[in-house]
């Protein structure tokens, strides 16, 4: 039940800070886009600590997924979104067409549906899902997903890089064209070879 209200307040909050098509942030996301990636100026890491992630959750469909799933590929992102959020579900077409393109080994997407909680009817979300095209997997914000990841979020969408390890790479915050999410996949992937 706390973790249930918790992440009411969560959604609460992220629905008065996130989502903003206010041009002043999106240029700031832009123009700190690469360092926030390279995992400088990240707040969730210490400073020559590296951040590993642990988590279980469920997917929509109910099939439970741990952090062990990062072993599956050299890079995986994370991409955590809202039902609400329109910049979400507009750049979830080309965040299915990447993931598509890429081969396993190497790039894995995952969304985490930040206003959907385990336990929730999931029939919303997995519309959206298929309405956007975007056919990775999606999971609903389990307790281990919201205090090890989640809880630091300020807007949505926020995308986390994940190593073949667990380790996070680092973080964008706001919706990215398809050109822009692939220089940046295919930087790291040529980073951490």
């Amino acid at each position: 039940m706390k973790i249930k209200i918790l992440c009411c307040l969560v959604a609460a909050g992220l629905l008065l800070t996130g989502c903003s098509a206010d041009k002043e942030v999106q240029d700031n996301t832009n123009a700190q886009q690469a360092e926030n990636v390279s995992g400088e100026n990240s707040e969730n890491v210490d400073e020559g600590e590296d951040y590993i992630l642990t988590f279980t959750a469920k997917t929509v469909e109910g099939e439970e997924i741990t952090s062990d799933i990062f072993a599956d590929s050299r890079l995986t992102m994370m991409n955590i979104w809202a039902t609400y959020c329109n910049p979400c579900l507009q750049e979830m077409p080309d965040l299915g067409e990447i993931a598509a393109a890429y081969d396993k080994a190497d790039f894995q997407m995952i969304g985490i549906i930040s206003d959907v909680m385990e336990g929730d009817d999931v029939e919303y979300a997995k519309a959206l899902i298929e309405h956007t095209k975007a056919n990775y997997p999606h999971l609903v914000l389990s307790e281990s997903l919201y205090f090890n990841l989640v809880n630091g979020v300020d807007a949505v969408p926020t995308t986390f890089f994940v190593n073949k390890s667990g380790v996070v790479l680092g973080y964008v915050v706001g919706a990215q064209s398809k050109e822009t999410w692939e220089e940046i996949i295919d930087d790291l992937l040529e980073k951490n070879q």
